[in-house]
């Protein structure tokens, strides 16, 4: 039996006497892109913060390549194998799209905090850098200063960063959010391309992108997942009509 890339097993989250997310369960198998949507409020930001242990889960389990992840800290989460985007994109302003590469990738290739390195002298470290950034189709913005790049060129740049460190699983957290249609085309080109062979789990809310990028989706609503299926039986299945697109919501809206 194949183990899955990420497995969550009845998943909860309180906060206080709020419970965010209600006995979440989902597996995402290797190599699969699975998409997260749901209503406003139904906890999608949520649980991308107990996958990658920004929060810590109040019951259940979380398992990254078959061992439990539950609890740990969000570095070691990533030197597991899982890395993230966010929302609002995190990036070194004052670093060039190279220099935010490369810092991307230095942890990975064994080098820690040292003061006495001189980056310029890892070749490896360079040579990785200049791949994502040929993978990212950003060559000629290498130089540009991060802080002025345009928004979907931040967007882009973010997706480098987080595929920089070889991570075989991938949370993307509304990629193509505030993007015109062409953007939003072009960002789920770049994600097909260099999530190929990995796991990829997003959160998004433009269902163009979902249906046209996503092998399976999950629906989450109100802290649970209530269907997980294909892009096809998704469309027609009545319970998600009903509860995420309203009820008498039509397959045009899905």
């Amino acid at each position: 039996m194949t183990t899955a890339a990420l497995e969550l097993k009845d998943v909860r989250k309180s906060f206080g006497r709020s419970e965010i997310i209600r006995g979440a369960s989902l597996t995402v198998q290797k190599g699969e892109r699975c998409a997260v949507i749901g209503p406003n409020g139904a906890g999608k930001s949520t649980l991308f913060n107990l996958v990658s242990g920004r929060f810590d889960i109040t019951s259940g389990a979380i398992c990254l390549n078959g061992n439990s992840i539950s609890g740990l800290r969000p570095f070691e989460i990533n030197r597991l194998g899982l890395s993230r985007s966010f929302q609002i994109s995190n990036l070194f302003d004052k670093l060039s799209v190279y220099e935010n590469l490369r810092c991307a990738v230095l942890w990975s290739l064994g080098y820690q905090y040292s003061f006495w390195q001189r980056l310029n002298g890892l070749r490896d470290a360079h040579e990785r850098a200049e791949e994502v950034l040929e993978q990212i189709g950003m060559q000629r913005q290498r130089k540009v200063l991060a802080g002025v790049l345009t928004y979907a060129e931040q967007r882009a740049l973010e997706i480098g960063i987080t595929i920089a460190g070889g991570a075989d699983v991938i949370l993307l957290d509304e990629p193509t959010a505030g993007m015109s249609r062409s953007e939003s085309d072009a960002a789920v080109e770049l994600i097909r391309k260099v999530t190929v062979g990995k796991s990829l789990v997003m959160v998004e809310h433009d269902m163009s992108v979902v249906f046209g990028l996503a092998d399976k989706i999950a629906v989450l609503v109100y802290g649970e997942v209530i269907a997980c299926d294909t892009p096809a039986n998704i469309r027609s299945n009545a319970a998600v009509q009903a509860a995420y697109l309203g009820h008498g919501g039509s397959e045009e809206a899905a």
